[in-house]
This record gives structure tokens, C-alpha cells and sequence, in this order.
């Protein structure tokens, strides 16, 4: 029924060279389930244990070996592989032939949570893979082939090993998803939003939908994300812009305020998310409840999609190879994402961070802002003594101080950027209140974007119906 959607292994394909890219909606969405973790009553053993006992593990530590790229910094490097597993609750997708990957997405997360990037590795991409063992033990030599072909010859591992050894990106854990998991998690968030520019009536996926905005869940959700033939002109080019908008809205939603903070819906969007994965034995609750400190506060609009830039492939039109040295580059700029810095130098006022009394606000829409500023404070030194949400939202960050706190406030404002020091005589004497406002871009020491702009990139943010 789904036979024109997925071609074999290995056999040539007539749909260009970036397929596949729904998987980083479970993607997204294994990390942020870490996010909305920290804070809530799901932390309660009982289900705790639940949770942790949902999640599939595998020990790749052999596979990976020890011969592996350095950590060079703060970041997180999630590789997100996408299965075409047809057994079981996935076998009304197409025949059984094993295990492949679909899909191989490198999830990198700047260090302090400012900003993430999602990148594409095209399975049909011509590289020299490393040499790997099957699960049996059987070594698999190296040598030209498809990227893909990495997990049919040794799993998860094998794969993790393949992109550190092209990329030189250390890789701190993979997820591993399928087509059930994809509906379960997208259900779980009560359905994605999609606008389709007119109707389309496509039997092969039997998607069905008038023209116009949806909300979209289970099978309809996956039919629009895997469709090819039904809709827009029937180019890659248009199903992979199709696809990147799916997974902005997924973001988007996951995100925004609301959606989490109903416990019910709570628990069942954790049910379904750490029934949809497989990890490394590493990634366990208690990791992802560390990584989301760093994530809390990232927006949608700090978020985007790209794939590694590429080009014709001269001995196969129906594979590609990466367009160098921009995918080099691209994969330089990652490992060095050194955002964040140590505070810059006082140079007016001379109180020591610890004698800075802060209060931090909120004043944007970005929920745990303020929560993961106090964290940057207290790890420079400062002396964080509240954390709340301004009952205004103002344009520009403020930066407001009590009696007696005048050189404080001063000392503050050399590392809040924009904010001049104003008396206020509705703050506490001695303590000085932090606005985070609409401009608020982070403490000065953070360093410009280390990852250069790629061609095509999608912006969670974006609206749905925005135009291409």
C-alpha cells in the first residue's frame, strides 16, 4: 500500500536526494520531553520508574571505540536516526526487510541552550564509511558507500561512529525512533498544524485534506510528512520545504506556553515519547533532566533545519556527494560553538559579583528565561536571590536597584546589555531587579553565532502558511 513511498536498501531512487525528514519531529521532540521534565511532580518515583522503564536501551561503547573526536566544549550533539522498521505495529507501512535507516539527523544544542540547529545527513549521500561490526560480531569493512548503509552494518553504533569520523563532531547520545512512535508523540502534543496552498485528493497515501489551515494527527500526520506524488509540484525540492515546516510547527508547539503545564497531558505526552525511543545506555531520565536545564528557555525562533550542503554525485544522478569545503565548514563551525564565555572584565565598578544582590524577572514569552539567566548569574558568581515573571513586558532589559545598591546595579549593567541602572522604589534595598525584555540576546561575554548561515535553513518560528 505504501510501496511508492520508501524505495529498498540500496536500490536506485528517483526522489531526489534529501527524503526522509520527519524524523526530526521525534527528534525534537525526545529532547524536549527533557525540557518539560525539570520543575513538575512527574519527577514522583512511581512514575519516574515508569518512565525510565519505557525508554530501549543499547551499550554502543564497543562500536564506538576510543579513538573518538574530543569534547571541545559545553554542547549537546543528540544524533537522531530515523528506522523504517515494518514489524509489528509498523507493518501495515510496507514488507518487512530488516531494519534500515531512513533518516540520520545530528541535533546540535549551543552550549547555554541559546540556540539549536538540526542537521541533515542525506542518506543517499556517496562517503567513505569506517569499518563496523554486526551485531553477531561479523567486521564489516570500510570503504565508498552510502551513508545509510552504516546502520545495516552495524547499528546504531556504527552509525555514531560514521558521522564523528566524517564530521569530527563528538556525538554525546543517539535516539532512535519508527513510524508508531512519530504518531504517538505527534498525538501526545494533540495534533500538529499544517496549511495546505489547495485540496489534495491522493489515494496512495489516502490523504485526503480541503485547502487552507489543519490540525493534523496519527495517520493523517504521517501521510503528510512521507507523501510524495499528492501534493505541491512533485519535486524534492517542495516535499523537503514541506517536511521543515512540519517539524517548525512540531517545535513550536512543544515550545508554547500551555501546552505542557496540564499534568494529564503531561504524563501522556512522557508516556508516548519514552515508549517511541531508543538510546544509548547514557541517555537515562536523570541525563535528560540535565540537559534541560541548559534548554529551558530556547524559543522556536531559535531553532532551525538544514541539511549538509551537497551536490551531483557524477558517477550516479541518483546519489550525491557533500558540496566541499562549505560542508566542512559547517561541520568546523559545530565542534567549535564556544558560545558561551567567561564574564567580560568590570572596568566602572569594582563590587565583586558576589556582593551583586540579583532578582531576576521575566518580562519576555520565553518560559524559563528567567530561570536559566539566574543559572548563568550564579555560575559567573553573582548572588542570585529570586526568580520570578514581571507583571510588565517591557521593550528593553531593565536593570532596577533598591537603596544602597547603586554600584551593585552598576557592576550588573556591565554584562547586561542595553540596560542603564534606574532607582526604583518598589525594589527591595540592597538587591537589584533584572528585566529580561524583548531585546534581552544574553549576557555580554556570548559570542556571535558560531554556525555560519546554510542556504535553505527553515526557522521554527515560521508560520505555516509563510510562503517558500
Amino acid at each position: 500500500m505504501f510501496s511508492d513511498y520508501d524505495s529498498e536498501y540500496g536500490a536506485p531512487l528517483d526522489h531526489g536526494p534529501k527524503r526522509g525528514l520527519l524524523w526530526r519531529v521525534l527528534g525534537w521532540v525526545a529532547i524536549g520531553l527533557a525540557v518539560v521534565l525539570v520543575g513538575t511532580s512527574l519527577v514522583a518515583y512511581g512514575t519516574y520508574r515508569k518512565l525510565q522503564g519505557n525508554i530501549t536501551h543499547e551499550d554502543v561503547t564497543a562500536e564506538l571505540g576510543s579513538h573518538r573526536p574530543p569534547k571541545l566544549n559545553q554542547a549537546l550533539n543528540v544524533l537522531l536516526i530515523g528506522s523504517d522498521q515494518r514489524n509489528g505495529a509498523n507493518a501495515k507501512y510496507g514488507k518487512a526487510v530488516g531494519e534500515r535507516s531512513d533518516t540520520i539527523i545530528l541535533l546540535h544544542f549551543s552550549p547555554g541552550g541559546k540556540k539549536a540547529i538540526g542537521i541533515s545527513f542525506p542518506r543517499d549521500s556517496m562517503v567513505q564509511l569506517p569499518q563496523c561490526k554486526t551485531a553477531a560480531g561479523k567486521t564489516i569493512p570500510g570503504g565508498l558507500n552510502m551513508i545509510n548503509a552504516s546502520f545495516n552494518n552495524g547499528g546504531a553504533g556504527c552509525t555514531m561512529h560514521t558521522i564523528e569520523t566524517l564530521t569530527g563532531i563528538r556525538v554525546d547520545h543517539f535516539v532512535k525512533v519508527d513510524f508508531s512512535g512519530f504518531k504517538r508523540v505527534v498525538d501526545a502534543l494533540g495534533g500538529v498544524e499544517i496549511c495546505l496552498p489547495q485540496r489534495v485528493d491522493d489515494t496512495d497515501s489516502k490523504l485526503h485534506l480541503s485547502a487552507g489551515r489543519h490540525i493534523v494527527k496519527g495517520d493523517t500526520a504521517l501521510a503528510y510528512v512521507r507523501n510524495r506524488h499528492g501534493l505541491g509540484d512533485g519535486s524534492d525540492t517542495d516535499r523537503i520545504k514541506r517536511q521543515q515546516k512540519f517539524l517548525g510547527a512540531v517545535v513550536k508547539k512543544a515550545t508554547s506556553n500551555g501546552t505542557l503545564t496540564n499534568p494529564g497531558k503531561l504524563y501522556s505526552f512522557f508516556d508516548a515519547a519514552t515508549k517511541s525511543v531508543t538510546t544509548d545506555k547514557d541517555f537515562t531520565i536523570d541525563e535528560m533532566k540535565k540537559v534541560a536545564g541548559s534548554l529551558q528557555g530556547m524559543s522556536a525562533g531559535k531553532v532551525q533545519f538544514v541539511t549538509v550542503p551537497w551536490g551531483a554525485y557524477a558517477p550516479d544522478p541518483n546519489r550525491i556527494a557533500w558540496r566541499q569545503p562549505d560542508a566542512n565548514n559547517l561541520f568546523a563551525a559545530v565542534r567549535s560553538d564556544n558560545r558561551i564565555q567567561a564574564a567580560a572584565p568590570a572596568k566602572k565598578a569594582t563590587v565583586p559579583p558576589a556582593q551583586v544582590k540579583v532578582h531576576v524577572l521575566n518580562g519576555t514569552s520565553t518560559p524559563g528565561l528567567a530561570q536559566r539567566v539566574g543559572d548563568q548569574l550564579t555560575a559567573r558568581g553573582y548572588t542570585v536571590v529570586g526568580i520570578g515573571t514581571s507583571p510588565t513586558k517591557p521593550s528593553q532589559t531593565q536593570v532596577r536597584f533598591g537603596t544602597g545598591a547603586d554600584q551593585q546595579a552598576a557592576a550588573l549593567a556591565q554584562i547586561a546589555p542595553g540596560a542603564a541602572p534606574a532607582a526604583s522604589t518598589s525594589v527591595t534595598a540592597g538587591v537589584v531587579d533584572l528585566v529580561l525584555g524583548a531585546d534581552w540576546e544574553g549576557l555580554k561575554g556570548t559570542q556571535p553565532a558560531a554556525i555560519p548561515k546554510t542556504s535553505g535553513a527553515v526557522n521554527a518560528a515560521d508560520d505555516v502558511c509563510k510562503s517558500q
